[in-house]
């Protein structure tokens, strides 16, 4: 969003980036002086997140705290014309409405996870589910665990899956509803949602640098959930044969389990990979003491990475990735191939999409107990980097990229929206 908010100020729009409290007090923002940002209370101010039992605490008290505090930044802000909040926080729409403000809807995840989710929360997709092929109309057939977890384990994570299909609660009231995709990576599920709602595409939501470089400064999200090892990183990448790296990360939120890491620590060693792991933390410390250092000359272990400019780096060769749609959508920005091992929430309709649908990637299937095993994971990365598979893959990661960045350009179909949109909020002015 904030990457969004850049866009709107490049063309012209006064735009304020607001936050939750206690979410800004975890988080290293470089704020940029063109926009302006604010916090408003979830009801954990004094603490901050890490000190929350649950999202089953947490999700309730922001949302009988947070319509309140809200609508008291939209009073002390005063002249706005037009609200954009997160899917996630429905209750936004009605704060806009009150203040007879245009809401508009920003989903971060893609539209066919979103087209899942809306036929589940009106009623039009049964769950649990039965059987196991799910259809769903603008959609490629789904098998059931191809569907976001919340769905095919239906009652697991009741908070967060009563989340995801809050979003669509009061949709059909939002002016606008924005997609952070870009039209040709999902047109047949979009131009079907258009029928229902005003839909806009607006991204990919990258840094300018990343993508068409038409906004100079724009060299990174400016938002940081941890320290990145940047130095460390690019400086022993830089030593690394073009596409020789193996690239595996799987995100801010959730790490695999122990007996999955040691699957992959394997597969990397036994293998002769050559790696940079992104590991949150290590139980086993003995499992990767030879890779933290950066001495190793086949990997290099760090907690957190700046992963743009990881996937940006030549010598990367594919991405093994948890299939978070940020992560994904990245990849493919930036044409890299990818072994999907997707974890929960919407990760699993994303692995079905990087292999069968935009073809950029394969997916590595667990075994019985739910582990994907370090020969099959070396099968994957072999078969994306140097397999008969690797070259229609990484002709179609090229082709995405390429797609990716002509709809952020100039006069591309991302851009267009956006002009849309600030034409007619400058009719306000």
């Amino acid at each position: 969003m904030l990457e969004f908010c850049k866009r709107l100020v490049a063309k012209g729009i006064r735009t304020t980036f607001a936050t939750t409290l206690s979410f800004s007090k975890s988080v290293t923002i470089d704020k940029n002086n063109l926009i302006n940002f604010e916090t408003f209370s979830d009801g954990f101010d004094d603490n901050g997140p890490d000190h929350i039992a649950s999202l089953d605490v947490f999700l309730p008290k922001l949302r009988e705290v947070g319509p309140k505090s809200l609508s008291d930044l939209v009073q002390r802000l005063n002249r706005l014309d037009a609200l954009i909040y997160d899917g996630f926080l429905p209750w936004g729409l009605d704060v806009a409405k009150r203040f007879g403000l245009m809401g508009v809807v920003f989903f971060t995840q893609t539209c066919a996870v979103n087209n899942i989710y809306y036929h589940v929360n009106r009623k039009l997709l049964t769950v649990p589910l039965s059987g196991s092929v799910v259809s769903v109309p603008a959609l490629p057939e789904l098998k059931n665990y191809e569907t976001p977890s919340f769905v095919h384990k239906f009652g697991l994570f009741q908070a967060v899956c009563d989340l995801v299909l809050s979003q669509f609660t009061n949709i059909d009231r939002a002016d606008w509803v924005f997609f952070n995709t870009f039209y040709r990576l999902e047109e047949e599920v979009i131009d079907w949602m258009a029928k229902l709602w005003r839909v806009r595409t607006v991204g990919p939501t990258l840094p300018s640098m990343y993508l068409d470089k038409r906004l100079l400064d724009d060299k990174d999200y400016i938002v940081n959930l941890l320290a990145p090892k940047s130095t460390e990183c690019m400086t022993w990448l830089n030593g690394k044969p073009k596409g020789s790296v193996v690239y595996l990360s799987f995100g801010s939120m959730t790490q695999p389990e122990p007996e999955q890491m040691k699957e992959l620590a394997c597969s990397l060693t036994e293998g002769g990979f050559t790696f940079l792991w992104v590991v949150r933390s290590c139980e086993d410390d003995t499992l990767y003491k030879e890779w933290v250092n950066g001495e190793s000359r086949s990997g290099l272990v760090v907690t957190w990475c700046p992963q743009l400019e990881v996937l940006a780096h030549e010598s990367i060769g594919c991405f093994v990735t948890h299939c978070g749609f940020n992560s994904v959508l990245e990849a493919i920005a930036l044409g890299v191939p990818m072994v999907a091992i997707p974890q929960w929430s919407d990760q699993t309709t994303n692995a079905k999409y990087v292999e069968d649908v935009w073809g950029v990637g394969v997916r590595a299937n667990p075994d019985a107990n739910g582990f994907v095993s370090r020969q099959v994971l070396d099968s994957c990365i072999r078969e994306v980097m140097e397999g008969d598979r690797s070259v229609e893959i990484k002709k179609n990661a090229i082709k995405w990229k390429d797609l990716a960045r002509e709809a952020v350009g100039e006069g591309g179909s991302s851009d267009k929206n956006i002009d849309e949109f600030v034409a007619e909020l400058k009719l306000k002015f």
